[in-house]
C-alpha cells in the first residue's frame, strides 16, 4: 500500500514531502524497515523538474526503499532556505522511522542537477551551528547517512553551471558562490556518497562529480563514482518514462545507474 501526503515543513516556508510508503504485512516479515530516500528533483533552483521526481521514487520503491520527494523553495527564495528544508525533511522520516518503517540510520538524501548541490550540500553542512540555531533542534536529527548526486551541480567555480548559483544567491551572487563550491567544503563528516554524471553532459560538466570525488578521497569517505560515456544533462532514469516531450532523455548506456545505486546502498549504508 502506498500512502502519499505533503506536510508543511518550516513555517516560513511553502515546502513540502510527498510520501510513498510500504506498509508491511504480516505475511512478509511484519516488523521490517527500510532504507529511506528522499528526493531532491533539478531545475537550476528556477523550477523542479517532474521527470526527476515521483518516477525516481517510484524506482527506489522496486528496490524496497522507502521513498519521498521534496519539493523544495526555489527562486526568488534564496539560500539557505531550501538547505533548512532538506534538513526539516530529514528530521521528519528520522522523527517519523517507526510510523513509515525506516531504519532512521539508512537515511540517503538524493538529488539531480541543481538538486544534488542541495543535497549535498546538507552532507558537507549538516553538523553546521547555523542550522541547529535555524531548527531548534540538534544537528544528528538531520544528519544524512548517505548520498546519492546524480549529474549534480557542485562547483561554483570556472567549471560550475553559473546560472545555478545566480538563482541560488540573487544578488549575492557575486561575494557568495566560492562559498557555496561544495568540493571545497567535503569534510570527515561528509556521509558515503554515489555520483554518477555523463561524459557528454554540455551544460553541468562531468568534472563537478571528479572534483567532489577528489575531495572525498582526500578525507577516505567511501564512494562510488560511475562516469557514462554516452547522454547529456537531465537524463533522470534514461527511459521513455522520464523522457520529455521532444525524446530527450533515452540513453540506453546509463539506465542501469539505480540498480548500481541500490546495491551500493545494500552493502554500504
Amino acid at each position: 500500500m502506498i500512502h502519499e501526503k505533503r506536510t508543511a515543513l518550516l513555517p516560513e516556508s511553502q515546502a513540502s514531502l510527498t510520501t510513498y510508503i510500504m506498509e508491511n504485512s504480516p505475511e512478509m516479515e511484519p516488523d521490517r524497515v527500510r532504507p529511506a530516500v528522499i528526493i531532491c528533483p533539478g531545475g537550476g533552483y528556477e523550477m523542479l523538474s517532474d521527470r526527476e521526481a515521483e518516477p525516481i521514487a517510484i524506482k527506489m520503491m522496486s528496490f524496497g526503499f522507502q521513498a519521498f520527494v521534496l519539493h523544495y523553495s526555489i527562486k526568488p527564495a534564496v539560500y539557505p532556505l531550501a538547505l533548512k528544508e532538506l534538513a526539516a525533511a530529514v528530521r521528519l522520516v528520522r522523527t517519523n522511522h517507526e510510523v513509515w518503517h525506516v531504519d532512521p540510520e539508512k537515511i540517503i538524501v538524493a538529488g539531480f542537477s541543481a538538486g544534488g548541490h542541495l543535497a549535498a550540500n546538507l552532507g558537507v553542512s549538516w553538523q553546521q551551528p547555523f542550522l541547529a540555531e535555524a531548527l531548534q533542534g540538534a544537528n544528528e536529527e538531520w544528519r544524512p547517512n548517505g548520498l546519492l548526486l546524480s549529474y549534480p551541480v557542485l562547483s561554483s567555480g570556472e567549471l560550475g553551471h553559473q546560472d545555478s548559483f545566480r538563482s541560488l544567491l540573487a544578488d549575492r551572487y557575486e561575494t557568495e558562490k566560492a562559498a557555496l563550491s561544495l568540493e571545497t567544503l567535503v569534510n570527515e563528516q561528509t556521509p558515503p556518497t554515489f555520483l554518477w554524471h555523463t561524459l557528454e553532459d554540455g551544460l553541468v560538466l562531468a568534472e563537478n562529480s571528479l572534483l567532489f570525488a577528489e575531495q572525498l578521497r582526500k578525507f577516505n569517505i567511501p564512494y562510488e563514482l560511475h562516469i557514462f560515456p554516452r547522454g547529456g544533462h537531465g537524463l533522470s532514469l534514461g527511459t521513455p518514462e522520464t523522457a520529455n516531450g521532444n525524446q530527450h532523455g533515452i540513453e540506453a548506456s546509463v539506465v542501469r545507474w539505480p540498480e548500481l545505486f541500490a546495491d551500493w546502498v545494500r552493502w554500504n549504508i
